[in-house]
């Protein structure tokens, strides 16, 4: 080797090393606007205007009414790593607005043509400064401006072409831009917003003061069927509080695509929030299927590390499993409302197009068996058409005689009621005392009860509603009870690696509270002495395993509970009415009763619908009455 011809170590050129920043900062124009549009709102802006040209690669122009930037500040507002956003390592602790790093004017700058105009509110008039690409900015020079700031981009990536040819459709960059906006004006309802491409008005949002106003808004962003379907959310646990909407899991989409989180105001995706979650759907969403929400989630800045990722998407908790746990308590008790005594009279239908649209909270069945179960046909590239696929629950687990009475004897109340039970029969006069699932009138095919209350025609998939109040019930059960465990005749040895050993010799008290008598016996060794009794067929190394790497990614691990529910949601399925069983009206009529007084009975165990309406005025016009 010629040690001659190697490199010496010197120093970036700037406008070099902001290239390379831009590269981080900067992916397409949709990043331009984010970080442009987060300076408007730390400058306190309420009113922002965004206009585009040709998906963003030939123009964005921000206009805010913010505080604006005082003329002696402009050209060091575009250098690097200059902010007025944290002046100390206590602030970088505490960050409480939205940009902080100081890198986005600059790293925008070096790629593309830029004109920074503005005027400090405590000054008569703006001033402008414009930069090309490069290191040789003008000076400001005086330009007629309202308070404020307004950033003019043209020609991005017009001297990086390599990174220029990455760029999609202008159909495309407009998409992301788009939905780059529309996170933003979820975040604050207190800044209206614009959005012009090519001199067409795409969004035009007012500032949403009432909690009515919020709600159109999220109507117009995130569209009626989202709003038709939300159920409310507000929690809130020492300095830690969760608000927003949810939607109930009949609604629920194929992708991942609309769920809005927010920490501190700012858009994020992060694995604990999404993994508690969707812990919080687990047994009330179809398999596959995604819920959708816009959460708000406030937590003292101090607990929350937003320096974890150039984008700025990606946060750190310094209590991962608190948050978790918070987060999934907060969504599962508003998950408890989806039964039909928290939706009384609402019917269970999907408003037709005429139909005026209304923001009712509503047990959309329909909609969620269209959304939610009947898998999409393929498209024509000779894929399987999956609609007539059919759930095949697990077999059932191998207890003991005496296991399985425990299990029966959880059940409590039974579902029949005693024979010479009275038959009630639906008071016409009285249509107030009629429960929301009415009273039954007769079974059909041996599967559904058909039943009437006070809007009209009510229908009920027996098997799917008594195995959901089967499962709450075990549930429940199990829980007071306190677990039973068994002590293994043969300890099972479980190698893990030496962060995992050292995790569980952490969490020994953890294990200890579900069950498990688990100790550390070596450096890369745990010794398992016993188990729960409902796991005693699991594979428990690996359980210990997932369990251990869920502790160390997340902060928390349910995989255990995860195990048990399973096992005892295989249970209520094997042990509810089935198909084809005859039942009298007096046991429709519990079944019916039950169902009002069980949390989460709109949806059974694999989240399929339980029931479903149409009021006397849907019916009517289905045989053309009144016309």
């Amino acid at each position: 080797m010629n040690f001659q011809e190697m490199p010496s170590i010197h120093l970036l050129p700037s406008l070099v090393a902001n290239q390379i920043a831009a590269g981080e900062v900067v992916e397409r124009p949709a990043s331009v606007v984010k970080e442009l549009l987060e300076n408007s709102l730390d400058a306190k802006a309420n009113t922002i205007e965004v206009e585009i040209e040709q998906g963003g690669i030939a123009l964005i122009r921000v206009r805010d009414n913010g505080f604006g930037i005082r003329r002696d500040e402009l050209l060091l507002a575009l250098n690097r790593h200059s902010t007025s956003k944290i002046k100390d390592l206590d602030d970088l602790e505490r960050i409480n607005s939205l940009g902080f790093r100081g890198e986005a004017l600059a790293s925008i700058a070096s790629i593309s043509r830029l004109t920074l105009s503005s005027r400090f509110y405590h000054e008569e008039m703006g001033y402008c400064i414009r930069l090309d690409g490069t290191d040789t900015p003008i000076l400001p020079e005086p330009v007629a401006h309202p308070t404020g700031t307004t950033l003019e981009i043209r020609d991005l990536f017009y001297n990086t072409p390599a990174r220029r040819k990455f760029l999609r459709t202008e159909k495309t960059e407009l998409s992301h831009l788009h939905e780059t906006i529309k996170r933003l004006a979820l975040s604050r309802f207190d800044v209206s917003f614009k959005l012009t491409h090519n001199r067409k008005t795409l969004m035009a949002l007012k500032v949403a003061q009432t909690a009515e106003d919020q709600l159109q808004r999220v109507a117009m962003l995130c569209g009626p069927d989202f709003v038709d379907h939300i159920l409310k959310l507000n929690e809130a646990s020492g300095e830690m509080q969760l608000w927003g909407w949810i939607t109930q899991p009949t609604y629920s989409r194929s992708q991942p695509d609309m769920q809005y989180f927010f920490v501190n105001g700012r858009m994020i995706r992060d694995k604990v929030i999404s993994h508690a979650i969707r812990q919080a759907y687990e047994d009330v969403l179809y398999s596959g299927r995604h819920p959708s929400y816009v959460l708000y989630f406030t937590i003292d800045a101090s607990e929350v590390d937003v320096n974890v990722h150039p984008t700025k998407n990606e946060v750190r908790f310094a209590e991962s499993g608190l948050v978790h746990q918070f987060l999934t308590t907060g969504v599962q008790k508003s998950l408890a409302q989806t039964s039909p005594s928290r939706v009384a009279g609402a019917p269970a239908t999907s408003p037709s197009p005429s139909k005026e649209k209304t923001f009712n909270q509503k047990s959309s069945v329909e909609e969620g068996t269209r959304l939610g179960y009947q898998a999409k046909r393929k498209s024509k590239k000779g894929a399987t058409d999956h609609k007539n696929v059919k759930f095949i629950p697990p077999p059932a687990p191998r207890l003991s005689i005496q296991e399985t009475k425990q299990i029966y004897e959880a059940l409590q109340a039974p579902l029949l009621p005693p024979e010479g039970a009275i038959e009630k029969q639906i008071p016409h006069e009285n249509t107030a005392s009629i429960p929301p699932l009415g009273y039954a009138l007769a079974q059909l095919h041996g599967v559904y009860i058909l039943a009437e209350n006070a809007e009209g025609l009510v229908l009920v998939d027996m098997h799917a509603a008594h195995e959901r109040i089967t499962y709450e019930r075990l549930k429940t059960a199990w829980e007071t009870d306190n677990l039973t465990a068994q002590v293994l005749l043969v300890p099972i040895t479980v190698s893990v690696s030496e962060q995992e050993a050292e995790m569980a010799e952490q969490q020994i008290e953890l294990f200890h509270k579900i069950g498990f008598d688990l100790n550390r016996a070596g450096p890369t060794t745990l010794i398992v002495r016993q188990i729960p009794t409902l796991l005693i067929d699991a594979n428990v190394p690996q359980l210990v395993r997932d369990v251990l790497a869920d502790l160390l990614r997340l902060g928390v691990s349910t995989r255990l509970q995860e195990n048990q529910y399973e096992i005892l949601a295989t249970l209520a399925c094997h042990t509810s009415v089935r198909a084809h069983k005859q039942l009298s009206i007096k046991e429709m009529n519990t079944l019916l009763r039950d169902m009002e007084k069980t949390e989460r009975s709109n949806q059974c165990n694999h989240g399929r619908p339980t029931w479903t309406a149409m009021s006397l005025k849907e019916l009517d016009s289905l045989f053309l009455r009144g016309r």
